[in-house]
């Protein structure tokens, strides 16, 4: 199934949706940091979504993603969550999985993704790697309990304990 934008729109649009879960209010500048991308290319990727309805942005210049924005933003989210936390569950140091699932999750089709999902739901590892209540690659947006490292899902108050 042809797909009509981009994995550079899907990109930013992925960033949209993680930073509005950080910060208050999204703004170009905060993409740009967040992406290490400079200004002015972040200002014509907000102009190129504006011109798809992807985003909106209000008279304070803030970013909001329309809902055909946040469901292609979700979808990428989706994609990016399930393969890292598959890759690492496999034994895939951390920031390779990261850095694959990023490569990986803009060229799946809707049918292969399913298929996917589908199989690892049967994986022993299923139930950690399905959760919401996983972390990967330090992001928590969900005050995570259990958490994926060195390719083992370990409970965060047992991690807290082995620090000290």
């Amino acid at each position: 199934m042809a797909q009509s934008h981009n994995e550079s729109a899907e990109d930013y649009l992925e960033t949209i949706l993680i930073l509005s879960h950080k910060l208050p209010v999204v703004r170009s500048v905060d993409i740009a940091k967040y992406m290490g991308f400079k200004k002015p290319s972040v200002s014509i990727a907000m102009k190129n979504l504006r011109q798809k309805e992807l985003i909106t942005v209000n008279e304070s210049r803030f970013i909001y993603l329309t809902e055909k924005g946040l469901e292609i933003a979700n979808m990428i989210y989706e994609r990016h969550i399930l393969i890292s936390k598959a890759l690492i569950a496999l034994g895939v140091p951390t920031e390779i999985a990261t850095e694959d699932a990023c490569r990986i999750e803009h060229d799946l089709s809707i049918e292969t993704f399913s298929k996917i999902k589908e199989f690892i739901s049967k994986s022993p590892l299923a139930a950690e790697i399905l959760s919401n209540n996983t972390v990967v690659d330090g992001e928590d947006f969900l005050n995570a309990k259990k958490v994926i490292f060195n390719g083992a899902i370990h409970d965060v108050s047992e991690l807290e304990s082995a620090k000290n």
